[in-house]
């Protein structure tokens, strides 16, 4: 009894210990959702003869390696491994009002008969008149708000080249402070076509975009409700 009661404590407390973390989505399909992104590493290739073999324009572009110097090119992120610049611009808002009014009567009477021109009584009172009433009142309103707002930069590296036109972008950032973490992250497709001249593009022009912001730590948890009181507010508490 003893061991059980010990295994439970240690089970309610390490579910204690994530609530209000924030988790992390995965970065590859099948993929634990709450893995953090593999860190991406890229490695320079050796330079090929068709790199220009010793000419002075192979190696001269700003990563060396087979990086050719583009005479007729931007700087644009458009290779697996470079990076560019998100800047996120997320602002949704959401309304939602409704409201419904039932509402019906109903009533029959019966008038007391009369028996050869006489009223059917007893002690004066009338023994066959009846009547039936009912009504039925039902209303109901309700009302959803919400509203988001992301602002800030994070730079993301280019992960797959979809050979259309389209990049895979994939990136993180994290801050540590005083009492917890933050972390910032976002996977999506782009257009090189959209990326600016700076190297920059705009999250709502992120196609597939998939956006994690949120904190880990002592002041993450303290801003949710707990494993018992998420119980009561479930739709597994009857009352």
């Amino acid at each position: 009894m003893q061991v059980l009661t010990a295994s439970a404590l240690l089970a309610l407390s390490g579910c204690a210990s994530i609530v209000g973390d924030v988790k992390p989505f995965a970065s590859e399909a099948g993929s634990p959702a709450g893995r953090p992104m593999p860190v991406q590493n890229y490695a320079p290739a050796a330079p090929t003869a068709g790199d220009g073999g010793g000419s002075i324009f192979a190696g001269a572009g700003n990563g060396g390696g087979n990086a050719r110097m583009r005479l007729f090119e931007d700087n644009k992120a458009r290779e697996v491994g470079d990076l560019l610049t998100i800047v996120l611009v997320e602002n949704t808002r959401a309304k939602t009002n409704a409201k419904t009014a039932v509402t019906k009567d109903s009533g029959v009477d019966i008038a007391a008969p009369t028996v050869f021109g006489q009223d059917v009584t007893f002690h004066g009172k009338p023994l066959l008149q009846a009547g039936i009433e009912g009504s039925r009142d039902f209303s109901g309103a309700g009302d959803s708000a919400q509203s988001n707002q992301l602002a800030g930069n994070i730079t993301v590296s280019v992960v797959e080249n979809l050979g259309n036109g389209n990049l895979r972008v994939a990136g993180e950032k994290r801050l540590r402070l005083n009492q917890g973490d933050e972390l910032v992250q976002i996977q999506g497709i782009v257009r090189t076509a959209d990326i600016g001249p700076d190297n920059r593009i705009s999250s709502d022009r992120v196609g597939d975009a998939r956006i994690v912001y949120g904190g880990r730590g002592t002041l993450a948890r303290s801003n949710a409700m707990g494993w018992l009181g998420r119980f009561f507010n479930s739709a597994a508490f009857p009352y």
